[in-house]
């Protein structure tokens, strides 16, 4: 017998072995074009921003970070953000549970009610700001509505304002809301609603003490997907907010900075704070999330 045949296969082959065991072999060069994708359009202008806001004209290596925080208006872009991002998260996830839990059984017009609840997502930001503003604005059919029925002697101001803002963040944030609610609650089992029905529970005890502790890991998920979304509101908050007031976010005070004030080392500050804060939130989110039940049978998707 010889000495290799003795001494077992080859190192570059028991090394292969060990990596494909751990999911490493050649089917992950499949992923390098996302990846190669993921460092062109995110890592590299990430990196290049972050470099970019400690080169400030003034200031020192941190001084666009002072800057920004010694300025009250754009301290007050923070509290303007978060005060539209969290409840807009918390309203598409909340009003999505109980349409998905509904929309579990077969009715009639299902089909029509789904389709009508997604359109939204062929729409986008902008034209459904648009629309806001065509629908909702002083001289648009909402309030023309209201005028005929005499119930308003004067325009309501849903428009250029908090308002506005959170309208649009609400008709372009549900779909996504709900689309990842159904599949979260799709995956849970009926048979454990079945098996507490015949214990005497009624429809509200199954949801509360069976659906909902299962369902809850999956809509903190979507709730940090639904925070992203709003938390990044631009179109929106210039279109049918007050930019330079009460929907003054962060992303707008980034982009005043870089493209109008053409400080980049200032801009990017702001937009490193911005995504600071955002993943404070989202590791909180996710730690909180890590507590719950772990289960198979839970919706976590």
């Amino acid at each position: 017998m010889s000495t290799s045949a003795a001494t077992g296969p080859p190192a570059g082959a028991a090394l292969r072995h060990r990596l494909a065991e751990r999911g490493v072999d050649r089917t992950l060069l499949l992923a390098l074009p996302a990846a190669l994708a993921v460092i062109a359009l995110f890592c590299y202008p990430f990196l290049y921003g972050l470099q970019l806001s400690f080169q400030p004209a003034k200031g020192g290596v941190f001084g666009a970070y002072r800057q920004f925080f010694a300025d009250p208006f754009s301290r007050k872009s923070v509290w303007a953000t978060f005060s539209l991002a969290i409840p807009a998260s918390l309203i598409n996830v909340g009003v999505s549970v109980p349409i998905s839990y509904r929309m579990r059984r077969d009715f009639r017009g299902k089909r029509l009610l789904l389709a009508l609840l997604v359109v939204p997502i062929t729409l986008g930001t902008v034209l459904t700001a648009e629309g806001i503003l065509e629908f909702y604005g002083p001289a648009g059919w909402f309030n023309r509505t209201l005028h005929l029925l005499g119930l308003a002697d004067s325009p309501v101001q849903l428009t250029m304002n908090y308002t506005g803002v959170l309208l649009s963040l609400i008709i372009s944030g549900f779909p996504f809301a709900y689309l990842l609610t159904h599949s979260y609650l799709s995956g849970i089992h009926p048979s454990l609603e079945k098996a507490a029905s015949t214990l005497g529970a009624g429809w509200w005890q199954r949801f509360r003490y069976v659906t909902f502790p299962l369902l809850l890991p999956g809509l903190m998920t979507t709730f940090c997907l639904s925070f992203v979304m709003a938390f990044a509101v631009f179109p929106s908050a210039m279109m049918v907010g007050n930019p330079n007031g009460s929907t003054h976010v962060i992303s707008i005070e980034a982009y005043q900075a870089a493209l109008e004030r053409f400080d980049y080392a200032q801009g990017s500050a702001d937009a490193m704070i911005m995504t600071a804060l955002m993943l404070v939130v989202l590791v909180a989110v996710t730690v909180l999330r890590s507590r719950l039940y772990r289960g198979s049978t839970g919706g976590k998707g």
